[in-house]
């Protein structure tokens, strides 16, 4: 596997720790949370893109 993409998905559970804690924080709705965790993975999947462009 693909170690950028291990790091990736650290990165990924590591984020949604954070993003929950936040998410208490500033009692976001579930739609923004799901609007969050897509952007999360959008710009995930760009920044791994990059290393095969």
């Amino acid at each position: 596997m693909d170690s950028g993409l291990i790091l990736l998905v650290f990165l990924a559970l590591l984020f949604a720790w954070g993003l929950n804690r936040v998410r208490r924080a500033l009692r976001l709705g579930p739609v923004g949370y799901v609007g969050v965790v897509i952007v999360f993975v959008i710009v995930m999947l760009l920044i791994w893109g990059q290393q095969y462009a």
